[in-house]
């Protein structure tokens, strides 16, 4: 018997603790901001990795296009600063609206807008690949694993939304509970 009271003392002892965590918590453990910070991670390595390569008519020389530019075969370098550009304000969008934690609807719209950038990545990307096709005379243009990390970020976004937008709900529902009372 007195170990079963022991038990349940601890029991209501971590059950106490845990509601007072609960109020100070930090706000890296909404899933929201893990979200957020896979996103930021997602877009640093975006940045860093070629998003594919060119391949001249020769079928051997490749050019590798990366988001700041492009090599050339004479150790020029033919310039996409633009990719970089959207890549990087994407990624400060996105780890700064971690800490927006307190005004959730605009945590909401800088979502939507960090997506909105994403997929004007993908706009840009397309006219860049195109053009610089034509100045390369390339065959042909192979796509490289980290494109597809933008279109991860754009679906970790959605969910972070999804969340944020949640948890207004919550906290409007507790407010009119709290009103009728």
């Amino acid at each position: 018997m007195k170990l079963l009271q022991k038990v349940c003392r601890v029991k209501f002892a971590w059950a106490h603790l845990c509601c007072f965590n609960k109020e100070k918590r930090t706000m890296i453990q909404r899933i929201q901001s893990v979200y957020l910070l896979i996103v930021t991670g997602l877009l640093i390595a975006a940045m860093c990795l070629p998003v594919g390569q060119f391949i001249a008519s020769d079928g051997v020389t490749a050019f590798v296009f990366k988001p700041l530019g492009v090599t050339l075969a004479s150790d020029a370098f033919q310039s996409t600063w633009g990719l970089f550009g959207i890549l990087f304000l994407s990624t400060v969008v996105a780890f700064c609206t971690i800490f927006l934690f307190r005004n959730r609807m605009l945590q909401v719209r800088m979502t939507v807008f960090n997506s909105i950038l994403l997929i004007g990545y993908y706009a840009a990307f397309f006219v860049f690949m195109f053009m610089l096709k034509d100045d390369l005379e390339a065959m042909s243009f192979q796509l490289g694993w980290a494109l597809c990390l933008p279109a991860i970020s754009i679906v970790l976004n959605y969910l972070s939304f999804r969340a944020i937008y949640r948890d207004e709900v919550m906290v409007k529902a507790a407010d009119s509970f709290r009103l009728r009372k």
